[in-house]
């Protein structure tokens, strides 16, 4: 593995020591890539996941034209607290997933504040 690579598995082992998920509270994962965006609740309790989005999620077909990515991830964000309530979930834990809370996973966040979610 890389340097960089082996930085990045180090401070999510670090920050999962204190952030665990159960099926009243689940722990929201955020990862991305250079091109998408990907969330999803997890309750850790089951070791299941409960609900999934992305920005490769079919609803934003149309949606995402012409948006630049820190939008597409508020919009995102938005959709996981739609799927959450759908599932009956309103309060979370956030697992920035080893990344600094700024630009996309910021974004994300607030977009899931905005719908509703609370953490």
């Amino acid at each position: 593995m890389r340097n960089k690579a082996i930085r990045h598995a180090k401070r999510i082992a670090h920050i999962r020591k204190k952030i665990y998920g159960t099926s009243e509270r689940p722990r929201m994962v955020v990862s991305r890539s250079d091109r998408h965006i990907y969330a999803q609740l997890v309750d850790d309790d089951a070791g299941v996941s409960i609900a999934a989005t992305s920005s490769l999620d079919p609803v934003f077909k149309d949606e995402l034209k012409g948006k630049n990515k820190t939008q597409v991830a508020n919009l995102v964000g938005k959709r996981m607290a739609e799927v959450a309530k759908e599932k009956g979930v309103v309060k979370i834990v956030f697992d920035r997933h080893g990344l600094l809370y700024h630009g996309r996973v910021k974004a994300l966040a607030e977009g899931a504040r905005e719908g509703g979610l609370e953490f």
